[in-house]
């Protein structure tokens, strides 16, 4: 396992065939703030984050995952993950270099094992932002991201050994064996998890609310909005955190979501979990049973972006 030179998550950015449409659940619905745009591309904050924008949606014939975006320290730190990543065989798309995306800094993409487009900057300057208040219902931030993989095992390990992700705990089933891992690139619980999935997809991308009162806020929100909820409200085991999982105009699965654990690395120790007991997934016992129904709705259509960089 590599040391670790990312630092936090920053955005994911999506692709889709009617920007507008997706631009307004995301601004409307869903809370985000539309913070920069072009033509055929808006860069959407979120009001307590300091990053630039949480969310890029680009305007595309295809449904994809354009790329994931990471943090780093420094340029520095930039170089050196790039280098090593070059020098391990992983394709990297664009060199280090100046970035012209809102905020700027100093980055690079790469594919990951499965062909995902992954970037990783420093330098980036900080957005203004703000305190969310009590009772606003809109995500302070976005907590992770998680992704089906048709090889769990290898995309695994390809972010712990060039990456320098951790796992933080593993959900199984007594059938069909090992079929979540969570993993952290700091103390919060898991900045992204990968599901062993029919194909790579995006599974979900999760956002951080205040509070309890405010995620139970928002969910309603959405309820009375009339927007498709798939699973919850409830609260994970592993992680601790609470969910209500929503589709997108798109059919992507987004999370409202607020708790998520903060964890002593030095003193952790992995757990197994096996979610067909219903404290796993939903300690309250609130949720809907997970079944088939809600599992095949995070599997998502088959992304058209693997091994394809964006043009943007």
């Amino acid at each position: 396992m590599t040391d670790r030179l990312i630092t936090h998550l920053r955005h994911v950015d999506l692709a889709v065939p009617d920007l507008a449409r997706q631009q307004d659940f995301y601004t409307g619905a869903w809370g985000l703030t539309t913070e920069h745009s072009d033509t055929g591309i808006a860069f959407l904050a979120a009001e307590g984050s300091p990053e630039q924008y949480v969310v890029r949606l680009r305007q595309a014939a295809d449904k994809r995952i354009d790329l994931i975006a990471f943090g780093a320290a420094t340029p520095a730190d930039v170089d050196t993950l790039a280098a090593r990543l070059a020098t391990a065989g992983v394709q990297l798309v664009r060199e280090p270099g100046v970035l012209d995306t809102p905020g700027g800094g100093y980055g690079f993409r790469f594919f990951d094992s499965e062909g995902r487009t992954v970037e990783v900057s420093a330098d980036v300057a900080i957005r203004t932002h703000r305190t969310v208040e009590a009772g606003e219902s809109i995500p302070v931030r976005l907590s992770h991201v998680v992704v089906n993989a048709a090889d769990p095992e290898g995309t695994r390990a390809f972010y712990e050994r060039h990456l320098g992700f951790r796992l933080s705990d593993t959900l199984m089933h007594p059938r069909m064996g090992q079929m979540m891992w969570f993993l952290r690139i700091n103390s919060w619980h898991h900045s992204m998890a990968i599901a062993r999935g029919p194909h790579p997809s995006l599974h979900h991308a999760s956002f951080e609310l205040r509070g309890i009162d405010e995620y139970m806020r928002g969910t309603g929100r959405l309820l009375r909005a009339g927007v498709e909820k798939i699973w919850g409200p409830g609260r994970h085991l592993a992680g601790n955190n609470t969910f209500s999982y929503f589709l997108d105009p798109h059919g992507n699965t987004v999370e409202y979501t607020t708790e998520l654990e903060l964890i002593d690395e030095d003193t952790w120790h992995p757990h197994l979990y096996d979610f067909t007991r219903p404290e796993v997934s939903d300690q309250w016992g609130t949720a809907n049973a997970m079944n088939e129904f809600v599992a095949s709705r995070s599997f998502n259509d088959v992304d058209k972006g693997l091994f394809v960089a964006p043009p943007v």
